[in-house]
C-alpha cells in the first residue's frame, strides 16, 4: 500500500530501525567538529628550512592558530606566539634572481634581507603607504608603488626616483586654446563708460600673456591624467622603460538585498548582495606608459583574431537578429619578460568562449595573437584563470619562452611556447589535469602536482625544465599537498586519506623516500568508530560514459534495500577521490545511513571536476541535463548491481546539489521517492553572473538555456516528498529562491512538501544546532518514505 502521510510518527520510525542500529546519531556527528581532533593545514617553512610552519588548535582555540615544528624538536609543536609571528612577517615580498636577497615592506619601511644569513637592513623610510617592491633587471633598482605612481629606489645612493606622473585629476584646458574672455553687455558698456577701469583690465591681461608665454618657454612636466579613474596593477618593466597600469570601469548593476531578521540590534537590517546574472561586466583598459617618450597608450582587442565571432548558440534563435561586433574582453596585467624586452598578455572574452595569449609591442601597444583557445561551452580548467586573471602563466628565464596552461587536448596540462618563432609544445600530456606548476631554485626544473595516477589521488613531480619524464615524489594513496622548503630538500606534506583527516607529514626530496607522520590530531572519541573506506566504482550512463562513483554498502545482515544518492554542491567540484572530503559531515552521515542498512551512492556527475574538459563541459546550456541523467543511471547501477528496490530511493544534496535534488523530484519523480534539497538554487536566472553566465550564457540573449536548467518551471512534476532547507542570510543563494518555489507549490495545490527555515545561517551553515535539526529532518525523511511498513 502506497504511503499517504509525508512522516511517521516517532515511534513507529523506532520500530522501522529496530533491526539496524547504529553507535553514530545526528547529534554526535553534527556537533562542534572540535570534536573530531585538530587537523593541520597550509604548511609553510622558515627561511632557513629548519622550521614548519602550519595551521593547528592543538589548545581548543575559538579558531585555529599559527602552530610550528623545528626539524631538531620532532614532536614538540608549539603555537607561535603574536611576537614571533611580528617579527618574521614578510609582506609585499620579492627576491632576486638567484633569491640570495629578499626585499620586502613592513610599516612603511623598506627592508633588504640577505638570505644567506637571515639578516635585513632597512632601505628606506617612506613617508606614505607603499606596495609592491620589485627588484629591477640590474637588482641594484628597486621598485615600487605609492599614490598611483611607480617609484625606484637606488640601493647604492638610497636615493628616490619618481618615474611615471599620474594623476587622477582632470587634465586642464591647453591654455593656447583659451579664447579671449566674453563680456557681457552691462561690462561692455561700462568698459566704455570709466577708462580707468578698462585699462587696468588690459594691463592685468597683458601681465597675464607674460606670464603665460614666459612658462611656456620651458617644457612642461608630461603628466597623464585619468579624469578621475583609480589606475592599479602598476608595474615597471624590469628594464625600467615602461609601466603598465590598469583602470577598471565598474557597471551601475543593481545589488539585491538579503534581510537579516535576527540582527542584535533587534531590527530587521538589509544585507547588501550580488547582483543578478546578466549584469553588464567590468571594463579593463590596460596602459602603457613610455617613460623615454614621456608619453601614455593602450592596448586594443581589434585585431585579435576572432573577435567578432558569434557563438553556435545563436542558431537555435533563428529569428533573431546577431550583430557582428567586437566582443568586449578582459585582460589581465601585462607578464615582462626578464630582461624587460617582451611582454605578454592573457585577454579572455567577457561571453567566456575565447582566451588569447598575446605579444605586446611595448612602443606601439601592438597585440600579436600567439595562442588562441576556443571553446563554445567556456573556457576554464585547472591553472586557466578566469576574467582578469592569467592562472599559470610567466616567463623561462631565457625571457624567449613563456609557460602556460590550457584544456586544448581536453585536459588541462603545461605548454611552453617560443614567443619568436610561435613554437608551441606540450610538456605534459594524457588523461589526467596538472595542478599548481612553479619553477625550480636553480631555474633547471619543475615541481607540479598532478592526477597521473588516477583522478582520486594527487602526488607531487619533478620535472626537466623544457620538459621530459616527470619523477614521482610522493607515494602515499590519498592527496598529498606539498609545500617544498627553499632549500628544496625536504617536502612538508599535508596528507590525508578517505577515512583519514589531514595530518602532517616530512619527507625528504627523493624519490622513494619514506613520509614521516609529525602530527596524530584524531581524537579517541573520533578513532572509536571504524569509518568506512568508500568503494570507488563506475557504472555506465546512458550516453556510453563511464560515471565515477563512491559507494557505500551495508553489512548483508543489516541491509534494508533503500538507497540514498548523495549530490554533491558546486557543480565543478570533485567528490568521488581518495582524500578526507570537504563534505565530512556528509561522510559522516553516510556512515550513519549505512549502519541504519542504507546503500549510499556519491556520483561525481558531469560537471564535476577531475575529469577534463569534456566532463566539466557535459552541463552546458542545460544544467539538470546529463548531470540528473548521471544520477538516475546510478540508481539502475544499485537496482541491477546492488539488489537494492527501485521503488525506495531517496536523494539529497546541498547548493548545486540541491538544485539537482528539485529537478530529480520534479523530472524523474519515477525515480526518486523523496529528497532534500538544502540551500538550493530554484531560478538560475537570479543566481550570480561570474558563475550562471559561463554555463547558461545570459537570460536575454539564451532564455531557452534558462528554462530549461531552472527547477521552478517544473513545479507541477513533483510527486515524492520533499524537504527543503535553507538559510535566511544566504548571501549566495539568497532565501528568495525558496520562497518564490514555494509560492508556486502553493498555487498548484501541492501538499507533500515541507520547508525548515534557519535564521541565522548564510550558504555554509555554522552553528551545530542548525547541521543537527537539518539532518535530523533529513534522517527522519528518508526513514518515513524509504522503509517499509
Amino acid at each position: 500500500m502506497k504511503r499517504k502521510l509525508l512522516f511517521l510518527p516517532l515511534l513507529c520510525i523506532a520500530l522501522l530501525q529496530a533491526q539496524a542500529q547504529s553507535t553514530l546519531s545526528v547529534e554526535h556527528i553534527m556537533r562542534d567538529p572540535i570534536w573530531m581532533g585538530t587537523f593541520p593545514s597550509s604548511a609553510s617553512w622558515s627561511d632557513d628550512s629548519q622550521t614548519i610552519y602550519f595551521r593547528y588548535n592543538r589548545d581548543k582555540d575559538p579558531t585555529d592558530s599559527l602552530y610550528k615544528l623545528g626539524l631538531s624538536e620532532k614532536g614538540a609543536i608549539s603555537k607561535v606566539s603574536w611576537e614571533e609571528m611580528k617579527a618574521n612577517e614578510r609582506s609585499e615580498e620579492d627576491f632576486n634572481a638567484d633569491k640570495s636577497l629578499r626585499v620586502y615592506q613592513v610599516d612603511k619601511k623598506l627592508m633588504l634581507e640577505d638570505m644567506s644569513s637571515l639578516t635585513s637592513s632597512l632601505l628606506i623610510q617612506w613617508p606614505e603607504n607603499f606596495n609592491d617592491p620589485k627588484f629591477m633587471a640590474n637588482e641594484m633598482e628597486i621598485s615600487f608603488t605609492s599614490k598611483s605612481n611607480i617609484y625606484v629606489l637606488n640601493r647604492s645612493t638610497k636615493i628616490v626616483r619618481k618615474v611615471t606622473n599620474i594623476s587622477t585629476e582632470t587634465k586642464p584646458k591647453d591654455k593656447s586654446k583659451n579664447e579671449d574672455e566674453k563680456v557681457d553687455w552691462l561690462e561692455s558698456e561700462n568698459l566704455e563708460l570709466l577708462g580707468v577701469v578698462k585699462e587696468r583690465k588690459e594691463k592685468s591681461k597683458m601681465r597675464r600673456d607674460y606670464r603665460d608665454a614666459y612658462s611656456d618657454s620651458e617644457k612642461e612636466e608630461f603628466t597623464y591624467y585619468t579624469e578621475g579613474k583609480s589606475p592599479v596593477n602598476l608595474q615597471l618593466s624590469p628594464d625600467g622603460n615602461y609601466a603598465t597600469f590598469t583602470i577598471y570601469t565598474t557597471s551601475s548593476n543593481k545589488n539585491s538585498i538579503v534581510p537579516d531578521y535576527a540582527d542584535a540590534s533587534g531590527y530587521t537590517v538589509d544585507l547588501n548582495a550580488r547582483s543578478k546574472v546578466g549584469t553588464t561586466p567590468t571594463i579593463t583598459e590596460i596602459g602603457i606608459y613610455d617613460l623615454q617618450r614621456d608619453t601614455v597608450y593602450f592596448i586594443s582587442s581589434s585585431e585579435l583574431p576572432g573577435i567578432k565571432d558569434l557563438p553556435d548558440y545563436v542558431t537555435d534563435y533563428p529569428d533573431k537578429t546577431w550583430e557582428e561586433k567586437e566582443r568586449d574582453v578582459a585582460f589581465s596585467s601585462p607578464y615582462f619578460s626578464p630582461n624587460g624586452k617582451k611582454a605578454i598578455i592573457n585577454i579572455r572574452s567577457n561571453d567566456n568562449k575565447d582566451r588569447w595569449i598575446a605579444s605586446v609591442d611595448l612602443g606601439t601597444g601592438k597585440l600579436t595573437t600567439l595562442d588562441r583557445q576556443r571553446d563554445e561551452a567556456w573556457i576554464s580548467g585547472p591553472g586557466i584563470g578566469y576574467s582578469f586573471s592569467g592562472g599559470t602563466m610567466g616567463w623561462l628565464p631565457d625571457s624567449e619562452h613563456i609557460y602556460f596552461q590550457s584544456e586544448e587536448s581536453g585536459y588541462s596540462h603545461l605548454y611552453l611556447l617560443n614567443v619568436a618563432t610561435g613554437e608551441k609544445k606540450a610538456i605534459t600530456s594524457g588523461n589526467y589535469e596538472v595542478f599548481d606548476p612553479f619553477i625550480s631554485k636553480d631555474k633547471k626544473s619543475w615541481y607540479l602536482t598532478t592526477s597521473e595516477v588516477n583522478p582520486g589521488e594527487r602526488h607531487f613531480y619533478k620535472m626537466p625544465l623544457m620538459g621530459g619524464k616527470m619523477q614521482k615524489l610522493t607515494s602515499m594513496t590519498g592527496n598529498n599537498e606539498v609545500s617544498l622548503s627553499p632549500d628544496e630538500k625536504k617536502l612538508a606534506i599535508i596528507y590525508s586519506y578517505s577515512n583519514k583527516p589531514a595530518e602532517l607529514f616530512l619527507q625528504e626530496n627523493k624519490v622513494g623516500a619514506k613520509a614521516e607522520q609529525l602530527t596524530a590530531g584524531q581524537s579517541e572519541e573520533f578513532k572509536a568508530y571504524n569509518w568506512r573506506d568508500p568503494q570507488i566504482v563506475r557504472f555506465t550512463a546512458e550516453d556510453g560514459a563511464q560515471v565515477p562513483a563512491r559507494i557505500y554498502t551495508p553489512d548483508p545482515a543489516k541491509k534494508n534495500g533503500a538507497a540514498v544518492v548523495f549530490v554533491h554542491g558546486a557543480g565543478y567540484l570533485q567528490n568521488v577521490h581518495k582524500w578526507w572530503s570537504s563534505y565530512f559531515r556528509e561522510y559522516m552521515f553516510h556512515n550513519l545511513l549505512t549502519d541504519l542498512g542504507y546503500t549510499v551512492l556519491d556520483i561525481d556527475y558531469r560537471g564535476s571536476a577531475g575529469y577534463g574538459r569534456d566532463w566539466r563541459t557535459g552541463i552546458y546550456r542545460h544544467m539538470g541535463g546529463k548531470d540528473l541523467s548521471d544520477q538516475v543511471d546510478g540508481v539502475k547501477y544499485l537496482v541491477a548491481s546492488h539488489g537494492v528496490d527501485p521503488d525506495r530511493v531517496g536523494l539529497y544534496g546541498g547548493s548545486y546539489g540541491g538544485f539537482i535534488t528539485l529537478m530529480a523530484l520534479f523530472n524523474a519523480s519515477n525515480t526518486f521517492k523523496s529528497g532534500a534539497a538544502l540551500r538550493s538554487v530554484t531560478d538560475w536566472a537570479h543566481y550570480n553572473h561570474g558563475y550562471t553566465a559561463n554555463i547558461l550564457n545570459t537570460p536575454e540573449e539564451d532564455p531557452i538555456a534558462y528554462r530549461r536548467s531552472s527547477p521552478i518551471y517544473f513545479a507541477e512534476g513533483l510527486k515524492g516528498n520533499l524537504l527543503m532547507a535553507h538559510g535566511m542570510v544566504d548571501v549566495n543563494v539568497h532565501f528568495q529562491d525558496v520562497v518564490r518555489l514555494s509560492q508556486r507549490f502553493i498555487e498548484l495545490g501541492k501538499d507533500n512538501w515541507e520547508m525548515a527555515i534557519y535564521p541565522v545561517e548564510d550558504h555554509g551553515f555554522v552553528e551545530p544546532s542548525s547541521w543537527t535539526d537539518e539532518y535530523k529532518r533529513i534522517l527522519k525523511l528518508f526513514n518515513a518514505t524509504l522503509l517499509e511498513e
